[in-house]
C-alpha cells in the first residue's frame, strides 16, 4: 500500500536531511516542500517577512497534488514540510491514503545554532521565532512520530526510521 510520509518541524530541525535519508533507506521518492513554495512566497520569507495562512495555502495545495500523483501510481513518497498547524496537517491528511508525520522537534536555541551556521537557504533565522509561535505540536495525534533532534544526526535518522516501521506495521 502506498502512503505519504511528511517529516516536519520547524526551519532548520533537519527535515531536508532525515527525509533525504529516509527516501534513500526506504527506496520511497523523497522531494523537500520547499520546492514547492511559489516564488512570492520565497521572496517573502527572504525579505524576513513571514508566511500566513492564506501564503501557506497554495504551497500546502502543491504538496497535496504532488503527493495525489504519487499515490495513483501506487508510489509512497517522503515530502518535507514544515506542517506547523493541525489544519495544514489536517489538509495533507486529506489525500486518500494513510499519511504519516516524523516530527523534528528540538529546542528553539538549539535550532537558533543550526540556522546560524546555515548556509545557501532562503529561510532567514529572524523568522524561526513566528514559526516556533505557529507550532502546534502534532504529539497526540494518529499517525505521529516525535523524534527529539538533540542527538546525532545518525542517531535521529535512525530514530525516524524506526518510528516510520512502527507507524506502518500498525
Amino acid at each position: 500500500m502506498a502512503y505519504l510520509v511528511v517529516v516536519m518541524g520547524v526551519s532548520g530541525s533537519g527535515k531536508s536531511l532525515v527525509g533525504k535519508w529516509l527516501g534513500n533507506t526506504t527506496g520511497f521518492e523523497f522531494i523537500d516542500g520547499d520546492d514547492l513554495h511559489p516564488p512570492s512566497n520565497i521572496a517573502r520569507m527572504k525579505g524576513g517577512e513571514q508566511l500566513d495562512d492564506s501564503a501557506r495555502r497554495p504551497w500546502l495545495a502543491a504538496i497535496v497534488r504532488r503527493a495525489e500523483i504519487a499515490v495513483a501510481n501506487g508510489d509512497s513518497l517522503i515530502v518535507a514540510c514544515s506542517a506547523l498547524k493541525q489544519s495544514y496537517r489536517d489538509q495533507l491528511r486529506s489525500i486518500a491514503v494513510p499519511v504519516f508525520f516524523i516530527f523534528l522537534n528540538g529546542s528553539q536555541q538549539l535550532i537558533e545554532t543550526r540556522l546560524e551556521n546555515r548556509e545557501g537557504h532562503f529561510m532567514p533565522s529572524k523568522l524561526l521565532t513566528s514559526q516556533f509561535e505557529d507550532l502546534q505540536s502534532p504529539v497526540g495525534e494518529s499517525g505521529v512520530v516525535s523524534v527529539d533532534i538533540n542527538q546525532s544526526a545518525e542517531s535521529v535518522c535512525t530514530e525516524a526510521l524506526n518510528g516510520l516501521k512502527k507507524l506502518t506495521s500498525d
